[in-house]
């Protein structure tokens, strides 16, 4: 063992037994705090529910956590290679796979280890426990029990049964391979496949694969005994022989002359160079053994560097991971209550994994890779595990193939409606911001990417538009913009606007436009002209205000301040109000409107009333009633203070003017967010829920306070939000990811609709 392995095995132990031991706990999803909720959770109320299952056994999916629960079970026999280490200390991994359930689809799984080898025994516990669970992981079970385990629960069972071992890791390879001979100009009908090591994975993925398409003689499964051939009888049982070739190749070398794929599921250093240098041009090697492949990519490269590489191994392109696959496939799975998980489903899933690593890769998936370039091709065949868009991509796919197939027994009768909800289920800005996608994508605009050469623009941009959410304008030099594409290898980027001021015909519109706006502001007309050609926020700002955009984002590059400065040169405020910010905070399903952010420094009384009536009216566009809270360090003049003046004129402002919605003031933030707490100690507060807008009482508060819960909270923002402005804009903040760009291009779309 080497430093660096005791190192990390210190590090796991410390891991797993600091604080709370373990990976996991329970928490409640209804609130336990009065004694009502007592009995409703439990005695007298729980009786209800229980006589409604009673009645009908399917409401226990209404009525428990059945529908988004399923049971990890393993009896340790066949653990992450460490082989048959019994039943308690294949725990951790369990632990860990539930962990795995809950972090990528937000299913609750749950660990169980069954402390037996005999196979009836194992079926019949997990037979025994279904009531409890809408489906059944089985893991880490050595073969061939567990090709017997699982057709045992398949008969049994009306619930998914899924052994990750086999068809996590056939489908994760079918993926692959689906991409690799997209690559290669292969055909699935003419390839030939050699496969080592014939234990359950393996022989999933040939079953997968020869039901997807490759004939039946063209696979060659070795294993320690050699090529499993017809009228082999050595080492031999039923699923061996039910994949037994017709081939004269009695060793793995004799099989993989010509051979195009190489599929390795069996021990380190078992392919040879000289065994690659024998295969087909082009070959395709998934060398899977854990932790040391069959060849370490780099010997195969060297004498085959034409190779297409995957392994097991996360230092290395292409790595075949399960994650990828168990979390969306039962996502899928137990959204429609599917009975079953049947191959279509599983070719499904490894065709929506296929066709998302040929998609643009968002930036968060780079970020957690180090910022590596992922762009599709041979280094990329297989999506990366923290691809957000997983959720979305497979699981819909699963149960759209689940009520094709008729095992569904609640099918879902939109299926866009669904993808929107999967997106939502891990991303809460997704869900809040639904209604305003939609309403973006019914009323397309015209939208300026002011920085137009950045690459994280350009692919805001493609992703703007194929999205279905406007048409965009990309600002910058044209070849340079179209070297970052042919670099990025951006499909279906060519065609996008690509405007400036070299090649405009407005630019005497436009430095008409910005002198006469300027002209008493010190400015001469060449410096307008100046302006406008050099200043790309200037340029796209006139866009704007002369109708040849219909809004515009900037500030990947440049501050907030600056840029709107520069904007503001070229558009004005709104009739009846100013320039001011806010963010959205979504946290457990609230949504807070904070502002202002980012302009107003200290706003006195009259500036709060209005930064109040600006909030309301952009919470109530994006669908939200407001109630709103001006907020100072103090409740109702509990203590006195001079500070808290400003905050208390503000609502005698508000109380002044007809504004149609609700407002209080001034109070301490945990009063107006927690709504019990300000009935029993205020009980005269006119607000009739916790106030969804805080109304702060400076910029520094404002500021400091919305990005101290975005690093320490475990919430969501969007934001800073542009208000007042006489034509719409927004400002991303610098360094702002694709997926907030392409965001802050839809609020900018949205403003834009009258």
């Amino acid at each position: 063992m080497t430093d660096k392995d005791k190192l990390l095995d210190a590090e796991a132990l410390a891991f797993h037994a600091n604080g709370r031991p373990g990976k996991f706990q329970i928490a409640a999803t209804k609130p336990l705090t009065s004694q009502h909720d007592l009995s409703l959770a439990y005695s007298p109320g729980v009786a209800a529910p229980c006589l409604e299952i009673a009645a009908d056994i399917n409401t226990a999916y209404d009525y428990t956590n059945k529908g988004n629960q399923i049971a990890v079970i393993s009896n340790g026999t066949a653990v992450l290679g460490l082989g048959d280490i019994g039943a308690a200390a294949a725990k951790p991994v369990m632990e860990g796979k539930a962990v795995l359930f809950k972090k990528f689809a937000d299913i609750d799984g749950i660990d169980l280890e069954l402390n037996t080898t005999d196979t009836d025994a194992f079926v019949n516990a997990v037979e025994l426990m279904t009531p409890t669970f809408g489906g059944i992981n089985l893991e880490d079970i050595k073969a061939p029990e567990c090709f017997v385990i699982e057709q045992q629960l398949r008969d049994k069972l009306d619930i998914p049964v899924f052994h990750d071992d086999q068809h996590g890791t056939a489908i994760i390879v079918a993926a692959g391979l689906i991409n690799a001979f997209h690559l290669t100009g292969r055909d699935m009908k003419s390839v030939k496949i050699v496969g080592n090591g014939a234990g359950a994975a393996s022989i999933a993925c040939v079953e997968l694969l020869k039901i997807m398409g490759v004939p039946a003689d063209n696979i060659i499964i070795c294993d320690r005994s050699g090529p499993i051939y017809k009228g082999r009888e050595g080492s031999m049982n039923q699923w061996k022989s039910a994949h037994a070739a017709n081939t004269g190749a009695r060793s793995l070398e004799d099989a993989l002359v010509g051979a195009d794929v190489f599929l390795g599921l069996s021990s380190g250093g078992a392919l040879t160079k000289s065994m690659v240098e024998k295969m087909a041009p082009r070959p395709i090697i998934f060398a899977m053994a854990n932790p040391v492949p069959e060849i370490w990519p780099a010997e195969a490269k060297e004498v085959r560097p034409d190779a297409v590489i995957a392994t097991g191994r996360s230092d290395f392109p292409n790595q075949v991971n399960n994650v990828l696959g168990f979390p969306y496939i039962f996502r899928g799975a137990l959204d429609v209550r599917a009975s079953k998980i049947t191959e279509n489903m599983k070719i499904a899933a490894a065709n929506a994994l296929a066709m998302l690593a040929r998609e643009d890769v968002p930036d968060a998936v780079a970020d957690a890779y180090g910022g590596q370039s992922l762009t599709y091709g041979e280094d990329y065949i297989i999506p990366t595990p923290f691809d957000p868009r997983l959720i979305v991509a497979v699981s819909s796919a699963v149960a759209e193939a689940a009520m094709n197939d008729g095992v569904a027994r609640r099918p879902i009768d939109d299926l866009d409606e669904y993808r929107r909800s999967l997106s939502a289920r891990l991303d809460p800005t997704a869900g809040t911001l639904q209604s305003i996608f939609e309403r973006v994508s019914a009323n397309k605009k015209r939208i300026v990417f002011a920085e137009g050469e950045e690459e994280r623009v350009i692919r805001a941009a493609l992703a703007f538009r194929n999205a279905g959410y406007g048409h965009p304008i990309l600002l910058g030099r044209e070849h340079r913009v179209k070297e970052t594409i042919q670099r990025l290898g951006l499909d279906g980027a060519e065609d996008l606007p690509i405007t400036n001021a070299k090649i405009s015909e407005h630019l005497t519109e436009y430095t008409d436009l910005l002198y006469s706006k300027l002209q008493r502001r010190g400015s001469l007309y060449r410096d307008c002209q100046r302006m406008v050609n050099l200043d790309r926020n200037v340029f796209a700002a006139c866009m704007v205000s002369c109708g040849h955009a219909d809004a515009l984002v900037t500030g990947v590059t440049r501050a907030f301040q600056p840029s709107l400065e520069h904007i503001r040169r070229v558009i004005d405020v709104a009739e009846g109000s100013k320039f001011m910010t806010t963010s959205m905070i979504i946290s457990r399903g609230r949504t807070v409107f904070v502002g202002d952010i980012a302009v107003t420094e200290r706003p006195d009384a009259e500036e709060m009333a209005n930064i109040a009536v600006a909030l309301a009216a952009k919470a109530r566009q994006m669908g939200h009633t407001p109630r709103v809270a001006i907020l100072s360090f103090t409740n109702f003049g509990n203590p006195e203070s001079r500070t808290s003046v400003e905050a208390r004129r503000a609502v005698e402002i508000l109380q002044s003017r007809d504004v149609g919605f609700e407002f209080d003031g001034e109070m301490t933030g945990d009063i107006a967010l927690d709504y019990d707490l300000m009935k029993s100690r205020y009980p005269f507060c006119n607000l009739t829920g916790p106030a969804n807008i805080l109304v702060m009482p400076g910029l520094h508060s404002a500021n400091i306070s919305f990005k101290l819960v975005h690093q320490l909270g475990n919430v969501s923002v969007i934001g800073p939000i542009m208000i007042g402005g006489a034509h719409p804009f927004q400002i991303v903040q610098m360094g702002a990811s694709v997926s907030d760009i392409v965001q802050t291009a839809v609020l900018a779309a949205h403003d834009a609709i009258r």
